[in-house]
């Protein structure tokens, strides 16, 4: 009897492993489902990763945003190359060939009423334009996009107080608050978009103030700060390059405005003063001779027109891209 009981015990261990050995295969086989999120994070991984790179390639994908950044960088090309290029001095003023017709001698699209080329005004009109553009969403970006961020971030007394005084600044209409200030400082170019971005400082503040607060409530961040990462680096990492994407959408669609607003100052002579040339300001100079000369307004009209079109269509694309990226992330 005793001899039987060590091979009983034996005969048993072979059993046993096999139990213990099939046990583990089975979860991993039902673990097939959690191999899918690893295959999408390693082609998220080869694709660059980053809420910007995702950004940045649903934009690629819009032709009409790649057509308009396209018209932008030729504009921008101009704007740099436009005094080497332009076919006569711009300043030049000739009374013998006063309000020429388009495509005549030595003038493509005519000239003036002191007889200046109107091309050459255009292509030098280009970079004027375009600088009174990035000056009007520096002034905004440097007052709105801080007191945003830090309003958002901090909360309380001080939240609140910002905001009341934002509000306060977008209940006035903006062109007449332009104009006011333009009067007080003095009509000029720099002065007209220095109190353009003034108006535009609420829209960026309000913007990025509502961005960083939702950003703090999302759980990448409550993560980090648990286990005991510093606050600047949560704003270095995880903060502020979420704010980019909505901050870039707000860009394009408001540099449209700032052009607006400064064709309508040069039209009423609170921007760009003689002889110095932008579209606004020769659109008020072809307004005078509308009756004799159309196509002194009608070419720095159309221009306009076009690169309002061109930063609507590329807002447009880029909000668009926003939009699918929040709608993937929810």
């Amino acid at each position: 009897m005793t001899e039987v009981d060590p091979r009983m015990a034996a005969e048993k261990k072979p059993d046993t492993t096999p139990e213990t050995i099939t046990a583990p295969e089975a979860p991993a086989a039902s673990a097939m489902p959690s191999g899918e999120p690893a295959t999408v994070s390693a082609a998220a991984l080869a694709h660059g990763g980053g809420a910007w790179s995702d950004f940045r390639r649903r934009v690629g994908g819009n032709t009409g945003a790649m057509i308009a950044l396209g018209v932008l960088t030729f504009l921008v090309l101009i704007a740099a190359i436009g005094p080497f290029i332009t076919p006569a001095d711009p300043n030049e003023q000739n009374l013998r060939a006063v309000l020429l017709d388009p495509f005549s001698a030595g003038h493509i699209l005519g000239t003036d009423q002191l007889g200046r080329d109107i091309l050459s005004r255009l292509i030098v009109g280009t970079r004027v334009s375009l600088f009174a553009i990035t000056l009007a969403l520096a002034v905004a970006m440097v007052i709105g996009v801080p007191l945003g961020f830090v309003s958002g971030f901090i909360g309380g007394r001080f939240d609140q107080l910002v905001m009341r005084l934002n509000d306060a600044a977008m209940s006035f209409p903006p062109l007449l608050l332009a104009i006011a200030l333009v009067g007080v400082l003095g009509p000029s170019l720099r002065n007209a978009m220095f109190a353009v971005g003034i108006l535009m400082a609420p829209r960026f503040l309000r913007l990025v103030r509502g961005v960083v607060i939702g950003l703090k409530e999302e759980t990448f961040v409550e993560a980090s700060r648990s286990i005991g990462t510093p606050t600047w680096m949560i704003i270095i990492r995880h903060i502020l390059p979420n704010t980019l994407s909505p901050l870039t959408v707000a860009i394009a669609v408001t540099a449209g405005y700032a052009m607006l607003s400064e064709a309508g100052l040069s039209f009423l002579g609170l921007g760009v003063q003689p002889p110095d040339a932008s579209w606004g300001s020769m659109i008020r100079e072809g307004f005078l001779y509308f009756g004799r000369s159309p196509w002194l307004g009608i070419f720095p009209g159309v221009l306009i027109a076009l690169t309002v079109f061109t930063f609507v269509t590329l807002g447009d694309g880029l909000r668009d891209a926003l939009g699918r990226e929040e709608r993937t992330e929810s």
